[in-house]
Formats: C-alpha cells, structure tokens, sequence
C-alpha cells in the first residue's frame, strides 16, 4: 500500500507521469452497470435531453478528464432471429442515440475535454465518414477520437444489408481498407498549405496542393478529392478496443489508444507487452500506444461506508440485463433463470464463462445469477479514495496509462470521483492538474499529428502527381 500522499517524497511524485482519464459512456439508458437506471439518482434515463450530457461535459472538463469515450452499437446482442424482448425491457442499449451527432453540441460547449466517439465500419460509407469527423475535429479545434470497431451483432449486420455478422478475420480485412481509405483522405489529399484564403488574388486553395487519391479495393472505390480541409489533428486519434488475436494485431498496427478491461493487473500488464511488442513489428515504438483499463469505483469515507454503498448497488443489479448484455440467452431469446446451473447454458460462449466463474464459486455449482453478479463485480474497486488511489497505482505499475470510467450513474458516479478520488491522485502525482495546450493527440502524446511511424503517415505527399484536375 502506498503511503499517505503528505508522507511520500515530494521529488518521487514530482517524477511520476500522471494517468490520463476518460469518462466512459453511452448514449443509452443501460451500458455497462445493468438495472442502476432504476436508482433515485440515475439521471442516464434522461438520455435524449442534450443538456444531461453538456452538464456532465463540463462536470469533466472542470474535473480535467482527457476525454468523453462514447460507446455505440449498431444493432442488438443475441440471437438476431430469436426474440428481442429483454433488451428492450432492460432499455439495454435500445433506445440509444448516434454519439456521432451528440459530439457536435459537447464540442461547442467545452473547450480542453477530447471527445471520442464509436463507428463500426459497416455503418458508414468511409467517404461520408472521414468528412464527419473532420467537421467535428474543425468544430473542437482538435478534440476528436475515433474508436474503431468492426461490430460483433448478427442484428447490426442485417441493419446495414448483409444476411449476417461478416467472419471475423475478413471484418478485419474489411476494416483495414476502411482506415486505408480515411488515412488517404485525412493525409494524403491535401498537402500542406493548400487552404490559402487569398483574397487580393482570389484563390481560395492552391490547386496544385490538393489531390484526387484513386482509391480501388475489395469494398471501395474512392476518387477524392477530400471536400475538408485538413482539420487541426487531420487523422483523429485513433482508439481500438479489440482484445482477440485480429484485433490485437489491428491496434498494434494502428490504434493510438486501446481500451481494455483486464480482469486482474497481471492479465493487463501480460497483454499490453504482447501488443507492444506487435507495435514494434510493425515499424512502432511501444510508446506509440496508449492503454485504458475499463474500472468502476464505489467510494466511501471510510470502508465500512463503501461496502455499504457496494451492497446498495447490488440490489439494483438486474440479473437479465447482465445475462442478456452478454448473450447468455437460449435460442429463442430468452434469459435463463437465476438459479440455471452455468453447465446447462447452451450457449457459444458458455465454456469461457463457465471457466471465468469457476475460479470464484467454488463451493458449490455456478449458477446464471452467480454470473450475472461476478460481472457487476468485476473490475471494480470498493474502498476510500486513498486505498482507491493504491488499487490504481497497482494498474499503473501494470502498465496501464489511463483509466476509462465508468459509472453506475449519470451524472452522480463521475461527480464523485471528481471530488473524492482525483485530488488524491494529484497528491500523488497521478493525475493531472490542468490541460496541456493544443489539440487532444498533442495534450496526449505531445504533437498535434499523426507520428511518422504511424502507417498513415505514408500517404503524406503520395498524391503529389494527382491534382485536382486529374
């Protein structure tokens, strides 16, 4: 345990590099936290109203979060074909809204918070796609992140026009053109010094500056030119959550920020040095990427009064929507009762949780309902803001960079966290006191562009012989 922050040496905090810290939400009414929307205090039922999420906006940039990380979905979990009745009773992510739009009323009311936003790459033409987050990157003078994703609903798949969820290796394949195409458009269209704004001489734009990319893949064919102009980051900051093999070969080769939920700081740290390593063969330095451990927080007084709090929580917890959140349903939809035992659950992807749930029940047969409370549990710290503080340095020592959020209510979980948890952070040197200046990539990484390492870099100055009038 770490001394109290008035005991530690004052040139040991000076020297530590504080985490960075994203607010994790969705859209939604039900995210993660499933059944706490029925709570007094759970202002998430009020969703749709825009000024809940200006307010929390700016609750965290008072706070000095790094970012705002909207989660999306583009269809529903289960079985496309069986029925659909849970979700929407659960309000499990259905309703839910495009955080895509939303991000364009929090970027004129904020000024330093980044704001990143989730797209699958089946939902958008990535022509139409490069061009919104542009507008966005111009609105927040250089706030914006992408979480890319390549979508794991049978559902979201139907939603866009495929019979079903792509394979996963070829979602992959399809995702790297996807980012391809976006990278030419973002860096490779228009150069330098292009936007001229002349106005003795009437030219707008040098025409000799910007160019067509001719883009012909497998899914896409792209002529260009890109209609933006450069936005103050170009290539927004690129986030990627996959933790499978494909995904993390993807973020090692792309991603600028990976977002995990490791269940142990052992789990975390053997993760982040595979992925590092992937980097490095990839032309990257291990530093290239930044990584986010997905934490929950009850905070207390003392710890009495947080285990307290704990248990309150555990009352709301709604046992269909954790089971259904993660497809634990039968083929015709339905949640299994609480007291199924896990070995009865027919189910693709009972032996992972049957051998996660094993290591906690082991007195006696795991049932659903013991599932469903493991996951409210899991990956969450119960204690006062300094024995928080202590749990957090142990997923710094991991490797971990920052830490994503997330709440069990809107806007009361990270309102909390901001008074209580924070200033003890900063006593320790573990969070920050106030932005650094410049676009979200230069306040993390120290530049406001993409590094010469980056694969999108490559297309910088490749369109040269392509001007507009090719």
């Amino acid at each position: 345990m770490s001394q109290n922050p008035a005991d530690q040496n004052p040139a040991q905090v000076a020297a530590r590099k504080p985490l960075h810290f994203n607010a994790f939400v969705m859209n939604t009414t039900s995210h993660i936290h499933h059944g706490q929307w029925r709570r007094p205090d759970a202002g998430q039922v009020d969703f749709n109203d825009v000024n809940l999420w200006i307010d929390l906006a700016r609750l965290l940039e008072e706070a000095k979060f790094d970012a705002m990380f909207f989660a999306d979905v583009s269809g529903l979990y289960g079985d496309s074909d069986a029925d659909f009745d849970v979700y929407v009773k659960e309000g499990l992510q259905i309703p839910s809204n495009d955080p895509t739009v939303l991000l364009g009323a929090l970027a004129v009311s904020t000024t330093n918070i980044g704001l990143a936003l989730t797209s699958n790459v089946v939902q958008s033409h990535p022509f139409h796609f490069a061009r919104q987050v542009s507008t966005l990157d111009h609105i927040s003078n250089g706030r914006i992140a992408w979480n890319i994703v390549t979508g794991v609903q049978d559902n979201g798949a139907r939603n866009f026009g495929l019979p079903q969820l792509t394979d996963h290796a070829e979602r992959y394949e399809w995702a790297e053109e996807y980012v391809d195409v976006a990278y030419k458009l973002w860096e490779g269209s228009w150069d330098e010094g292009a936007l001229l704004k002349d106005k003795e001489s009437g030219i707008f734009s040098d025409t000799a500056k910007i160019h067509k990319i001719h883009h012909v893949g497998k899914r896409y064919s792209v002529e260009g030119p890109f209609l933006p102009s450069p936005s103050p980051q170009r290539t927004p900051l690129l986030y990627q959550a996959g933790s499978s093999k494909s995904g993390r070969a993807f973020a090692a080769k792309n991603a600028e920020a990976t977002f995990i939920i490791a269940p142990t700081p052992a789990v975390a740290a053997a993760q982040i040095t595979e992925t590092r390593a992937l980097a490095v063969g990839y032309g990257r330095n291990p530093d290239d990427i930044k990584f986010f451990q997905g934490l929950s927080f009850v905070i207390g007084d003392t710890q009495e009064e947080a285990e307290a709090k704990a248990a309150e929580y555990e009352s709301y917890v709604s046992v269909d929507g954790y089971l259904a959140h993660a497809a634990i349903v039968d083929k015709t939809g339905r949640v299994y009762p609480p007291e199924t035992l896990v070995r009865d659950v027919d189910t693709n992807t009972m032996k992972g949780f049957l051998e996660w749930i094993s290591q906690y029940i082991t007195d006696r047969e795991p049932v659903v309902g013991d599932l469903a409370l493991l996951q409210s549990r899991s990956t969450r710290i119960v204690g006062t803001p300094e024995q928080i503080a202590d749990e957090i340095e142990l997923w710094q020592a991991a490797g971990v960079d920052g830490i994503n959020v997330i709440n069990w209510v809107i806007p009361g979980s990270f309102a909390e966290f901001a008074d209580k948890v924070l200033p003890v952070l900063r006593d320790r040197g573990l969070a920050q006191r106030d932005y650094a200046e410049g676009p979200l990539r230069q306040k993390l990484f120290g530049q406001p562009r993409l590094n010469e390492r980056h694969p999108a870099a490559r297309y910088r100055g490749a369109f040269a012989d392509t001007p507009v009038t090719a």
